[in-house]
């Protein structure tokens, strides 16, 4: 068994991440407003910040509970969730300004439900 507050914890530090996220991306319409000008550029940095902050936490997750938590919601691609992170790391400078807003318009609400479902059921 793992430690659950410790789980708690971190599924905490993921949605204030994927929080800070969502409020950075507001007016952000397009991929193409990340790249128009200085301040999408600024946000695209900050909302990769977080989007690494993520995937370090989902590997730490995965690592604390031997891999048996992540699992149990298979809605979620976790493996591409974590491997964001790597990506983002790794190959910043060729990062696709598109894949970067398809994350924060259709997998960031989905990977917050997850989130907010896996803390529920580890209070029960």
């Amino acid at each position: 068994m793992y430690d659950i507050q410790l789980a708690q914890g971190i599924l905490l530090q993921i949605l204030t991440a994927a929080e800070r996220i969502r409020r950075r991306a507001r007016g952000i319409t397009s991929p193409d407003d990340f790249i128009a000008d200085d301040e999408g550029i600024d946000k695209l940095d900050a909302i990769c910040m977080m989007l690494i902050a993520i995937g370090e936490s989902l590997k730490k997750l995965d690592k604390i509970t031997d891999g048996e938590l992540l699992t149990r919601y298979p809605d979620i691609d976790w493996t591409g969730a974590k491997g964001m992170r790597d990506i983002i790391s790794h190959h910043y400078f060729d990062l696709n300004a598109e894949v970067v807003y398809d994350v924060c318009i259709t997998k960031l609400p989905q990977l917050i439900a997850a989130i907010e479902n896996i803390s529920s059921d580890l209070k029960k």
